[in-house]
Parts: structure tokens; C-alpha cells; sequence
């Protein structure tokens, strides 16, 4: 009686995840961002791969700009069976454990190749967290480097200090208190009404994100500092995937390999596309001044000590694996 009963319950779950068109599968899939991001144009082009694959089996129907989940939820109504998929930031779950945060540690990898090796050395801890979570990884691609929006020109920390910054995940905040801003919680969709509404003084993100935002209307600045790459990841529910015949796992897990190696050279190739429409608006692209780049080094020490001491043996399995 009890095994009927927990086939019934597990019957329930995997209904409640996905949609049955006659004999196709409809997997519905959150994502943060809007449709002009290119994140989101690979997952469109990742749902096409898949539903060719399968050759129709399986048909992923995307909801962009945290339309169907806000981004802070698509992570939790992915392991509760609450749809089957999503994409979500990685440092985002940096609350739940240190390790998620690694990519977003200041000045730790500051350039593709770094970031390749910084993926190459803590994908497997990564994986292994979200297997705890009853989730699996299907690919991860990063943003471009990470620079400073502001209204005004500066020239050291002591030009920070006071503001209100716009942050996104807790590495990001910790960085602003020790710039000695104040770090202000604004989520992508919000940007131009938090600048306009004088919410936010500065932000420090990508140069996609900045045009995606057209900051141009409210900022005249953007410092090149490449603080880090962080990457967005696409995790599914592991029950639900693990349910699916061989086929269908095979072809989606050919797709994910295919979307990790096409989202990487989009965001090389975003950082050239979004930093010259930039200029193109009149933001002025700059490179920090020495003393300015000084004071994010020693920032960098800091946070770099704080974290490993928190990441404890597996953030130093990482940080050698990358050194080396």
C-alpha cells in the first residue's frame, strides 16, 4: 500500500512539472532576462535544439524577464518540482554556500581564458551541491566582465563613499561595503526605474546589462575594472530529468553541451558588441586610475581571505586546482 502510494505521490510531482500535448512533452522554463539578452536568445536557441533532437518529444516553452518566476524564486520552483528547468545567476545561491560565490570573487579571474579555468576547477563542487538539492547542472555560461557605472568621473575608493550601488548578489555587497557605499538591492528589470528614481547612484555590472538598460539616460561614466565573469546556470529538477526514457536525457544533455559552448563565444563577442554601443551613446569607457585599481587589490586580499576561510577544504581544493 505504501509503495502505490508514493508512486502516486511521485506520479503528481512529475505531472505538476510538465504538460502532455498528445504525445509530446511540454516543459515550461523561467528565466531572469529579457528576450534581447543574449542569455536568453541561447536558451530560445537551446529549446529549439532540444525539441529537434527529440525530433518533438520534448518541447521547452521559455518565459523570459522573470515573467513566470522572479529570479530570486526560479531556483527554489526548480527543486520543488514546480517546473523542470530554469536559469538562474550562480552567485545568487551564494547565502546557501561559498562555493556558488567563486566567480564572483574581485579580481580573481578578470578574463576569459581565467574564467574557462576557474569553471574547469570548481565545476565539480558546483555539481555536487546542487545534486544535494535534487538538482543536476546542464551548462553554465558567463556574463562579460563586470565594470563600474557612475555618474561621475573618480579617481580613488574615497569617490565611493556613500553611495548607493546597486548589487545583485551578497559577494557584490560585502565588495561595496568595503568600497564604503551602500549597497542597494536592485534586480535587472528595475535598473532604469532605480536610477531614475534616484534609488541608485552607480552599479557595477556588464556591459550587456548596461546597454540592455540603456544606463546612457542617467549615467555618463563606465570603468573598465573586469572585476569578475560570473556565469548564469541552467539546472533542472534530477527527478524529473531522471524519469524521461534515455532519449530524451541524451538529447537534452547534447543540447546543454552545445548551448555552454555557443553562450561562451556569445559573451566574448557581447563584451565587444555592448561596451562600442556604449560609446556610441556617449558613455565615456574608461580605466580606473592606479590608485583606484590599488584600492580594489587590497579589497581583492580581503575578500579572497574571507572567503576561502568560509569555503574551507573545498575552496582550497579550488584555488589549487586553478593556480595550477
Amino acid at each position: 500500500m505504501k509503495i502505490k502510494l508514493l508512486f502516486f505521490v511521485f506520479t503528481l510531482f512529475i505531472m505538476g512539472c510538465t504538460e502532455k500535448a498528445s504525445d509530446k512533452l511540454i516543459w515550461d522554463m523561467p528565466t531572469p532576462y529579457a528576450e534581447s539578452v543574449f542569455h536568453t536568445q541561447n536558451i530560445n536557441q537551446f529549446a529549439k535544439d532540444v525539441e529537434r533532437i527529440t525530433e518533438g518529444d520534448l518541447i521547452i516553452r521559455v518565459h523570459p524577464d522573470a515573467s513566470l518566476y522572479k529570479h530570486p524564486e526560479i531556483k527554489y520552483a526548480v527543486r520543488n518540482g514546480q517546473v523542470p528547468l530554469g536559469e538562474i545567476l550562480m552567485s545568487l545561491l551564494g547565502n546557501e554556500h561559498p562555493i556558488y560565490q567563486i566567480d564572483s570573487l574581485p579580481l580573481l579571474a578578470t578574463n576569459y581564458e581565467q574564467a574557462r579555468k576557474l569553471w574547469q576547477a570548481s565545476r565539480q563542487e558546483t555539481e555536487e551541491l546542487l545534486a544535494k538539492d535534487n538538482l543536476i547542472l546542464l551548462f553554465a555560461v558567463p556574463w562579460p566582465p563586470q565594470g563600474l557605472y557612475i555618474k561621475r568621473e573618480i579617481s580613488s575608493l574615497e569617490d565611493m563613499r556613500g553611495l548607493k550601488i546597486r548589487v545583485y548578489n551578497a559577494m557584490l555587497s560585502r565588495l561595496v561595503e568595503l568600497m564604503g557605499g551602500n549597497p542597494t538591492t536592485v534586480q535587472t528589470p528595475e535598473i532604469q526605474q532605480a536610477f531614475s528614481t534616484g534609488i541608485i547612484d552607480a552599479m557595477i555590472t556588464s556591459a550587456s546589462t548596461g546597454a540592455s538598460s540603456q544606463v546612457w539616460d542617467y549615467i555618463g561614466y563606465y570603468y573598465d575594472i573586469q572585476a569578475w565573469i560570473p556565469k548564469n546556470m541552467v539546472i533542472a529538477n534530477k527527478e524529473v530529468f531522471e524519469s524521461l526514457p534515455k532519449n530524451l536525457q541524451e538529447g537534452i544533455l547534447q543540447a546543454a553541451a552545445e548551448a555552454e559552448k555557443r553562450g561562451w563565444g556569445m559573451s566574448e563577442q557581447e563584451t565587444i558588441i555592448k561596451t562600442q554601443e556604449l560609446i556610441d551613446h556617449h558613455v565615456q569607457v574608461l580605466q580606473p586610475s592606479s590608485t583606484f585599481s590599488e584600492g580594489l587589490q587590497a579589497i581583492r586580499k580581503k575578500m579572497l581571505t574571507e572567503w576561502a576561510q568560509e569555503a574551507g577544504v573545498h575552496g582550497e581544493k579550488i584555488l589549487k586546482a586553478f593556480e595550477n
